[in-house]
């Protein structure tokens, strides 16, 4: 996907979501904008309820909007079809989840190596390129082991490694570290944003958590459905250089 100069990866255009509950209908995201440039991580923050998780759905396809459009890319995702979305998504997308997502049934490599699969890739090319990944995110000898054998924080090397194996243009990160020690939390902060740079990936990181905020470029704040604040992130960088 190339995006023309200057021009905004994501593109979120007067958005509202409602939901029918009963004989009433909950306001989920009042008339939100946004655009997010290539190369950005860009931090979604807010409370429980705020609306975050709702934009989340939004900007990835999972949800269509009551109004408004999301662009990625310049393609108008809201008007895809479930089919023509999933495709998107394979191509375009990557995910870190909070609980891995990992399928306990297949070992790291083949977990990591999926979304490879999907594009084509012969089994042995997908397979030795997540091993190399694998490596590089200290899982060298985690290659054969399924998630059942690995700690929280491994799985969750695993799924970054899944994520970025094929190079999105866009990766979103849902509380990625909500289920790890802030040790750990560190380290995987550090390398979702040390590939990020590598790759020139742009990066939609949801949290309510102030200490993962202050990893990104741009926090815009939700409350209440609405994006209170859209600031760049001014403090000095909390992650480290490789």
């Amino acid at each position: 996907m190339k995006d023309p100069r200057g021009r905004p990866v994501i593109e979120v255009r007067n958005i509202r979501k409602e939901y029918p509950i009963g004989d009433e209908t909950v306001v989920a995201l009042k008339r939100i904008n946004l655009n997010v440039m290539r190369g950005e991580l860009c931090c979604i923050f807010g409370t429980s309820g705020s609306g975050k998780s709702t934009l989340l759905n939004q900007l990835a396809g999972m949800e269509k909007p009551t109004r408004g459009e999301v662009l990625i890319g310049g393609v108008p995702i809201s008007r895809l079809s479930e089919q023509q979305l999933a495709a998107f998504r394979q191509r375009h997308l990557g995910f870190v989840f909070q609980s891995y997502n990992l399928l306990p049934n297949l070992t790291a490599t083949e977990n990591v190596a999926l979304p490879l699969l999907f594009r084509g890739i012969p089994r042995a090319e997908r397979e030795a390129a997540a091993r190399k990944l694998l490596c590089r995110v200290g899982l060298s000898h985690r290659l054969d082991h399924f998630p059942r054998q690995m700690s929280g924080g491994q799985q969750q090397r695993a799924g970054i490694a899944r994520a970025f194996i094929a190079r999105p243009d866009v990766v979103f990160a849902d509380e990625p570290t909500g289920n790890l020690d802030s040790k750990t939390t560190v380290e995987i902060m550090e390398m979702i944003c040390t590939f990020a740079r590598d790759y020139h990936q742009t990066i939609i990181l949801v949290t309510h958590d102030p200490e993962m905020a202050a990893y990104a470029d741009r926090i815009v704040t939700l409350i209440d459905g609405e994006i209170v604040s859209n600031q760049v992130n001014k403090k000095e960088r909390v992650w480290h250089e490789a």
